[in-house]
This record gives structure tokens, sequence and C-alpha cells, in this order.
């Protein structure tokens, strides 16, 4: 890890020398890049199609980097990308990959620039390069600043790193917890498992579900060398320092999938909407309760997990910890923030947050949601109450099924020199910049009117516990059951054991009768059967008494698209019609 980043594109060696001029501002596209933003805003894509964009930070010339997802490495040529706009028409004119690191696990990583540094983290790493005026890849060497030493990092659920720093050389790091809800996973493996018994006192607290500070400019640091600054949050990916206050805020992704593990106390609408995703200022010693509570946002207070024996009411140990600044629906999925303090926009955004939600997958069978930026106006240091729809049209739909239906999904934040602000997704890897070209002076609520009118839409709204139940079974709800139920005998590959189970993946009998696949679930199945052209004969319990419709649905919905690649969702209402059949 000690090797300097690669020089990979001759172009940007030829313009090292040339930064980036801003004498104006730069025409937006005629439809904003598919974006709706509230009157004066113009928007202009800088770059598409880069890879699967994460965080993005961009330096004082305007050259942009951004950190791909996962262990992407781009044509052989790295894992992070920068871009620059070098005739400052909007477009890049640049695109340039580098980056000599690869990590395993598979989670998001994040980037920032600090104190003339470009910082990149991995899951394992945090990592710096000197910047020097003019360049545009960083040429010198890298150093690791710190290195997550952690035997189990890799199967942890939250190991993303993301970063912050304050005004006196500290750098804020999130250790997320190793699960969802503070279950014992050696008894549920990696899904979980309904009705999951978390564990009291929680063992993860000690090193894990917490934020760290840690030097800035020391190199070899691993967490011991820490100071635990405050606990209780499963997982953080958005985290800014305030110019307000000079503190530290974050936000929270909560615990997923109520119904599906405890069914007999959260419906499915109370699962789509809860727990709260929460907006929370950090200060020392906070604990804000995961995984023994969660924020309500319609109760507005912390209440007992069901992993504690909670029943959506019951206060109990909640009433201890910390509350939120103020909770977004559940499942909206956080993943940027950002305090404004660019002169461009209109005064009002220099006194609260942008909050890049990158949608829920767990909603079902309600409508997936989140898939915005939104603003929080602050007034005398907190939050008014109210959040505002700042940037919308990323799903290309009017209603999100599944996540995949949406075409972009919001990832990051990060303002340029000029006070622009710049808008990654994941997806693609779609790069905006957005601008004010309106009166500063006459910005009010007028022009704020038609996003708020964008709250009625299905990805936005609290859904109808009714009109918007969608009927039709959920990818991730089906991922957690068929590990819990089907993954002993058929494997989590879906290929089957070789010997008594089949295999689910290219089987006829998945990509056949829908019908006939749906009593085998709800009736079990028994005696000799051919799958693939190979003999099998074993024994297919029934599991109707122990699955309701919507689980049933959501299972194989599951593994028609996981196993066979075929997205045909059963819908609830056709699992109740097999079952009422005599």
């Amino acid at each position: 890890m000690s090797k300097p980043f690669l020089l990979l594109l001759i172009a940007a060696i030829l313009l090292q020398g040339c930064t980036q001029q801003q004498p104006g501002l730069p025409p937006g596209d005629k439809d904003n890049g598919g974006l709706l933003l509230p009157d004066g805003f113009q928007a202009v894509v800088v770059a598409d199609s880069i890879g699967r964009a994460r965080h993005i930070a961009v330096n004082t010339n305007g050259d942009i980097y951004v950190k791909l997802s996962y262990n992407d490495i781009m044509h052989g040529q790295g894992g992070t990308v920068a871009l620059r706009d070098a005739d400052n028409d909007g477009k890049a004119d640049i695109i340039a990959y580098f980056g000599d690191y690869k990590d395993e696990g598979g989670l998001p990583a994040g980037i920032s620039i600090h104190d003339g540094y470009l910082y990149t983290t991995t899951i394992k790493y945090v990592l710096r390069n000197k910047l020097t005026p003019g360049e545009l890849i960083p040429t010198s060497q890298t150093e690791v600043i710190l290195t997550d030493d952690d035997p189990d990092l890799f199967k942890h659920w939250h190991s993303h790193k993301t970063l912050a720093f304050d005004n006196e050389g500290n750098m804020y790091v999130p250790f997320g917890a190793p699960n969802d809800g503070g279950q014992d996973m050696a008894k549920v493996g990696p899904a979980g498992v309904p009705n999951g018994k978390g564990l009291d006192p929680s063992p993860d607290l000690a090193t894990h579900a917490g934020i760290w500070r840690f030097s800035a400019d020391r190199i070899g640091q691993t967490q011991k060398d820490g100071y635990k600054f405050a606990t209780g949050l499963r997982s953080v990916l958005g985290m800014a320092w305030s110019p307000l206050d000079n503190s530290l805020y974050a936000v929270m992704n909560g615990i997923d999938n109520f119904h599906t593990r405890y069914p007999s106390v959260y419906s499915s609408w109370q699962a789509a909407v809860l727990p709260s995703e929460p907006l929370v200022k950090v200060r020392e010693h906070a604990d804000f309760g995961w995984p023994y509570a969660y924020y309500d946002q319609i109760q507005g207070k912390n209440v007992l997990q069901p992993a504690y024996g909670g029943d959506g009411k019951l206060v109990g140990k909640a009433a201890a910890f910390d509350k939120p600044l103020l909770g977004f629906p559940g499942h909206w999925a956080p993943m940027d923030m950002l305090f404004y303090q660019g002169d461009q926009f209109p005064g009002r955004y220099k006194q609260g947050v942008f909050v890049a939600f990158h949608g829920s997958t767990d909603r079902s069978p309600y409508p997936q949601a989140g898939y915005i930026v939104c603003f929080v106006p602050f007034e005398k240091g907190v939050p008014t109450g109210n959040w505002e729809v700042f940037a919308d049209g990323f799903t290309g739909v009017d209603t999100v099924f599944n996540t995949h239906d949406a075409k972009y999904r919001p990832m990051g934040l990060a303002e340029g020199p000029d006070g622009s602000l710049y808008l990654s997704e994941s997806n693609k890897g779609k790069i905006w910049r957005v601008m004010y070209k309106g009166d500063k002076q006459h910005f009010a609520e007028t022009q704020l009117a038609s996003m708020e009118l964008r709250k009625s839409r299905t990805y936005i709204k609290t859904p109808d516990s009714v009109k918007d139940n969608l009927g039709q079974g959920g990818e991730m709800e089906g991922l957690i059951l068929y590990n819990s139920y089907c993954a002993t005998c058929h494997q989590r590959d879906g290929r089957g054991d070789e010997s008594r189970y089949p295999p689910l993946a290219g089987s006829e009998w998945v990509t056949g009768d829908k019908d006939r696949l749906i009593r085998i679930l709800l009736q079990g199945l028994q005696g000799n059967i051919q799958v693939k052209g190979k003999t099998y004969n074993g024994v297919m319990p029934a599991h109707g008494a122990l699955l309701d419709d919507h689980a049933v649905a959501s299972i194989l919905t599951y593994v028609k698209a996981r196993f066979n690649k075929t997205y045909s969702p059963i819908a609830t209402d056709e699992v109740t019609k097999i079952r009422n059949t005599k």
C-alpha cells in the first residue's frame, strides 16, 4: 500500500500545468441533465458513465475526484477518477483513472480533500496523497494513515469508511456495526433470521457502531490509536464538520426488515417506514442507542428495539439514549451530507445541510423510497423540522417497485470553489454540477413551491397502508427469508447439494409454471423429480404454516431474480389464491 498512485493517462500528464479557469458559470443543460431543481437553479452533466461512483471531492482549482464503488478498477486503471473541465464549459475534458489499491468485501468507500491532501478510503485503509498545484493526478508517495486491523473485517456488514475533519487537525472515522440489529451472528448467519434475539450487553460496542477520532497527519495508525468519540451508531456513510457551530454531524442508516424478522410485532407498513434514518449532532460521549433502541420519527421518540423485547411502543432503556435532531423516513439510505459555505446560492442555503439519499431496498410490498437530494434548513443552529426536496428526477419512473427500477441513485455531495454543488450517483457514474443563476435577493417560498409538490411522489411520501400496497414480493425480504429457510438445502448460491436437494439456478421448476412453484413452497413436495436432466428424491417440507403470503412471494421473487435472472415478481395475491385453492 506504500507505492505511489499510478499515473495513467498521457493527456493528464500533458495538461498537469493547466489549472482550471473560473471566468463565469457555464450554461446548464437544456433539461438540467434530467434533474428537477428549485426555480433559478440549473444543472450541467459534467461526466457520464465513469463507473459506479460513490463519494466525491472538489479541489480548490475545480478538479473533481470520485471514488468508485466496491472493487471497481475501471479499464484496469484504478478505482479513483479525476475529472478536469479545462475550458469551463461545464463538461469534463479529461477523465483519468488512477489508484493502485483494491479491496475485498464489496462495500462502499470514501474520498475527501483536506489541507492539501487527497484522502481516499477502502474498507481496510485510509490513504492520502499530497496534491501538487496544477497536477490532476497526484504523483506523491501514498501514505497509509489508518489500517483497520480487525481480523473479521470482511465478514462485517458496515465496514465502509467515510471521513470528516475538524479545525484542530483531527480526523473522524466511523467503525460500523458488524450486523444489523445486535443479533448473535454465530447463530443467525449472514442475513439474520426472523425473531433474532439481541445480545445484552452487546459485545459489538467495544470496537464497532461508533465514531473514532484520529490525528489527520499521523501515518500508520490503527483503531487502538484513536479515541472513541461517540457510540450507538449502526452505519454512518454521511458525516460532516459544520462551520455553523464547529461540531460534527452525521446521518445514520437504520435497522432493516422489521416485519421479515418480527412478523408478529411489526406489520409490512410499519417495516416500510421504520425505523428512522436520523440526522444527529455528534457530541463527545454521545450514545444514540444502537443496538438497544431506534428512533421512531412518527412518535418522535426513541423506542426499544424488537431484538431486545420492544413492541414498537415500549421505551424502557431507550429513554437513556441521545435523541437525533431530525428523523428522516425509514430506509431512505442517507449517503452523504454537506454544509454549504459558498456565496453562489441564495443565503438561506448557508443555514442548513444538504443530504443525499441513495434510496431504499427493503420497503416491499410498498414502493421503494428516497432517491433524492434534500435540504434541511437550520434556525438558531438547529433544524427547523421541515426538510425540502432540493434535487429530484433521479428515478426516471413514478414508482420504484424494486431498487433496480431507479435509473440513478444519488450518492455524493461536494462544493466547488465557485459555490457550485456537485452530485454523484452510483448506478452509472453520472456527475452533475448544480448552479444558481436567479436573483438571490428575491429567492423565497414561491421558488420552492414546485419542489414541495414533489413530496406527493410515491418514492417520497409516507405510503398509505392500503392504497400504496403494491402487492408484490420484495427481493431484499426474499434474500433474508431464503437464507433462513431455504439455503441449508438449496445452498446460498442456489445450486443445491448435487445429491438430495436439487438446484434452483437454471431449474425448469423455477422458470416454469408459476402456480406450481407457489404450491411447492406452500405445500411441500416429495418423491422422484427430474431437474436439469437429473433425478432427485428428497423431501421439500411445506412452509405455508411458517410463512405468510408476502413472505412466500418474496422468496420466489428473489429466487427467480437472483438465480435465474428473471425479473417477474410474484404477487402476494397469487400466493393467496393458491393457498385458498382446495
